[in-house]
Order: structure tokens, then sequence, then C-alpha cells
């Protein structure tokens, strides 16, 4: 019974350091290693090591001691949506597809972030093309994809 007892906290222990959805963690790091707060301020900053934290099992980056307090004090917040995936791709084709981390929106006080490299920026295609239906969409298809890695 004491062996049960143990291997059962140790499976609880890990399911609560597990991450809820997966994220996009390239570099090892939500965002590709900015500072997620400092988005919500109109700019693209690449954290630091020295201001680093976990949340939900991902490591962020900041590029200030004030950013990092102000995400550990609210992260769902600063969290970006679809697990940091391109926005408009999970809207529009339901996939999990990198993105450039200067390339983002904050809209309804959420952080969207999206794919950018040479002539196709998604961002700009997002607001073309209506960014309220495709919200709508990316929610939809996040809630099918949000799980798989």
């Amino acid at each position: 019974m004491k062996k049960f007892v143990s291997l059962t906290f140790l499976f609880m222990g890990l399911l609560v350091s597990a991450q809820s959805i997966d994220y996009n963690t390239k570099k090892g790091y939500a965002a590709n290693g900015y500072d997620v707060v400092s988005y919500f301020e109109d700019k693209a900053v690449e954290g630091k090591t020295e201001f680093s934290t976990k949340f939900d099992g991902v490591s962020y980056k900041f590029s200030s001691q004030g950013n990092l307090d102000m995400f550990t004090a609210n992260p769902e917040k600063y969290a970006p949506q679809y697990g940091g995936y391109c926005a408009y791709a999970v809207a529009v084709s339901g996939k999990k597809v990198s993105i450039n981390p200067e390339t983002f929106e904050i809209r309804d006080d959420k952080l969207y972030l999206f794919y950018n490299k040479g002539k196709t920026n998604t961002l700009e295609f997002w607001k073309k093309e209506s960014p309220v239906e495709l919200q709508a969409k990316a929610d939809v298809n996040w809630e099918k994809i949000k799980n798989k890695k």
C-alpha cells in the first residue's frame, strides 16, 4: 500500500509540472525567448536569462525584473494565444506553425504571434481577411490541435 501511495504522488507531481497544452518553445522558451510583457507596451524585446521563470511547464524570459514580476502576478494575461504558434495558420489551416517573434498583435488584451518570412507576413493577411472571423476560427481549431505534438 505504501508503494502505491508513493507512486500516486509521483504521478500527480508529473501531471502538475507537465504542460497543459503544446507550446511553441523554439530556442527553449515561449515566444522564442522574447519578453511577452513587452508586447503589451507595443515592443518586441528579447528577454534575458537572468529574468526567467516557468509557467504551465514552459520557460519564459523577460527584459527586466519589473516585467518578470508583472508576468508572475498574472501569467494568463501575458501568455501568447494558441501556445505561441502562428495565429493565422491555426485559423486557416488548423496547423501549428512557428512564428517571427517580432510580428505580433495585441487584440482584446491578448497576445497573438505570427509567421513572417520573405514575402509571407501572416499578420498582414490576418488584418486584411477579418481578424474577428479568423480569431473565431482559430479558437475552434485550437481546441482540436492544442494537445497534439
